[in-house]
């Protein structure tokens, strides 16, 4: 795709034009120094203020149940060092859990596993929830974050065998339910991956299943215009190249790196707005209109803290916002997370594949090296992508109601993975899925 028609140009307010472009019952308390956030992240774990539960495992590694508040500035700290994601780090899951969980009542039971001598291992970023008359342990933010994982540390495959993580979760698991308040029935951690940064994930020791829906990543290289070549067709670039310059007829096209703050609260409602309207054709429920949801997404793309994270970008034809994106910037990976396009009149031209090309061109340009297009099947993630991330799931139970409840999920989870592994079954699903959206949105 030429640039000849789209001006780069970072974002700027409104108005302006643009510019270029030990034995698991050994529990004790204790006191701990408590490393308070200007904001209440979580509800109580039911210890008295300023007490942290400790245990040493029968694998000889101490283990500790914190939340967030205490545990802020040892993670952060962690979190510069360890192997993890994204999707684990500190300020993106506090976020979450000041603007989602504590709407929903999610505790959080933030785990440290530690040498005897007091070395970090690991940190698992846990939480207990309510879901109807049921209680589940899952990874913090779970729903949220497309990959689910433990931070670790760069020797943990080293010092930690598979016997010794097994010991060592078993431990956890009668620790956390050793409290009334992080008691649970199920045990639900899903999207996992196979690799933690370079170390093969320790959770896939467990008998784990194929998560239902697939990621995708691409290497996309150092240069733009040979990445483009490989991946599209000469009679793709070609219409690619004609609906840009008749986008381009509708007024002068804009790639926009959004940095100042209104321009990020614009662009966010807009991407919220185009992309409930989808969720309303395809029949699925809005994951906007969810309690929190909208604020968690404004305030992690307006904190100025978290910049080096959070990347917001758009498409202006003219001063109309056509496409827009969300994504993380962690390492030399680029993760898109919420992608939108206008789907009134300018739509017929592509705006959401153009926003897609001058996104890859400007990740490539900033010197990354792969593109994680995250959870999801969308057939245009495969035109993409080199590699299929495969995820797993983990169900357990630790009650009789729970029992019952990870046999229903485990077999509705692969039944849906093989709904969405069969194109004619997948396509007959989201027609009638499309359809019951339309029937249920038209009623009074």
């Amino acid at each position: 795709m030429t640039a000849d028609h789209i001006t780069l140009t970072p974002s700027k307010p409104r108005g302006t034009t643009c510019a270029v472009a030990g034995s698991a019952q050994d529990i004790r308390s204790d006191q701990s120094a408590r490393t308070d956030l200007p904001f209440a992240i979580s509800p109580p774990l039911g210890v008295e203020a300023g007490q942290a539960l400790h245990v040493v495992s029968r694998s000889g590694i101490r283990l500790e149940i914190l939340d967030l508040a205490e545990i802020a500035r040892e993670w952060k700290a962690f979190e510069q060092r360890a192997d993890h994601l994204a999707f684990q780090s500190f300020d993106w899951l506090a976020n979450w859990q000041r603007h989602v969980g504590t709407r929903r009542g999610t505790i959080p039971a933030i785990v440290v596993g530690r040498e005897i001598d007091g070395e970090t291992l690991f940190i698992l970023p846990l939480a207990v929830e309510t879901a109807r008359s049921y209680r589940r342990l899952c990874f913090l933010a779970s729903r949220l974050c497309d990959y689910n994982a433990p931070l670790l540390a760069q020797d943990f495959s080293a010092r930690v065998s598979t016997e010794r993580f097994l010991q060592t979760w078993r431990d956890v698991l009668t620790l956390l339910r050793s409290q009334p308040k992080l008691r649970f029935d199920l045990i639900d951690l899903e999207k996992m991956p196979d690799h933690v940064g370079e170390q093969r994930n320790p959770f896939l020791d467990l008998r784990v299943q194929a998560h239902p829906s697939g990621a995708y990543l691409a290497e996309i290289g150092r240069d733009w215009n040979a990445f483009y070549a490989q991946k599209r067709s000469s009679a793709t670039r070609k219409r690619e190249r004609r609906q840009l310059r008749q986008l381009a007829e509708h007024g002068k096209l804009c790639f926009v790196d959004v940095e100042d703050s209104g321009e990020i609260t614009r662009t966010l409602t807009t991407l919220i707005e185009q992309k409930s309207r989808v969720f309303a054709r395809m029949g699925v429920d809005d994951a906007f209109a969810r309690p929190g949801a909208r604020e968690f997404f404004l305030a992690v793309a307006g904190d100025p803290a978290m910049r080096e994270l959070v990347h917001v970008s758009r498409l202006d034809v003219g001063m109309q916002i056509v496409a827009a994106s969300v994504g993380l910037k962690f390492r030399d990976c680029y993760y898109l997370i919420l992608s939108s396009y206008d789907d009134g009149e300018l739509s017929r031209f592509g705006p959401g594949r153009a926003h897609l090309n001058e996104l890859l061109r400007h990740v490539i340009e900033r010197g990354f090296r792969s593109f994680d297009f995250t959870v999801g099947d969308e057939p245009y993630k495969r035109d993409w992508c080199d590699t299929e991330l495969v995820l797993h799931d983990y169900l357990g139970a630790a009650t009789i109601q729970g029992w019952f409840v990870a046999g229903m999920t485990a077999a509705f989870r692969r039944l849906k993975r093989h709904i969405k592994r069969s194109p004619g079954l997948w396509r007959a699903f989201s027609r009638a899925r499309a359809v019951a959206g339309l029937v249920t949105a038209s009623r009074p």
